[in-house]
């Protein structure tokens, strides 16, 4: 796929199409990690937001269900 730069106030930017945000699970929340190797523009979702926000929500689950887990693992 060719893709052409345009013009979005006084940057560039590039436009993905939706089956590839679809394919890369992308929306426009989406944080972005862009990053280059010298040669190519790599431009990948962060993910470690996500491990954050399930490790945050594990242990919210633990600290209300503590005393039930600890019977459970009897």
């Amino acid at each position: 796929m060719i893709k052409k730069l345009t013009t979005i106030g006084n940057s560039l930017g590039i436009i993905i199409e939706r089956p590839i945000l679809e394919l890369l699970r992308i929306d426009r929340e989406t944080l972005l990690e862009v990053s280059t190797d010298g040669d190519a523009l790599i431009i990948r979702p962060n993910r470690a937001e996500h491990g954050q926000n399930v490790k945050a929500s594990t242990k919210r689950m633990m600290d209300q269900h503590d005393k039930t887990m600890r019977k459970l693992a009897e």
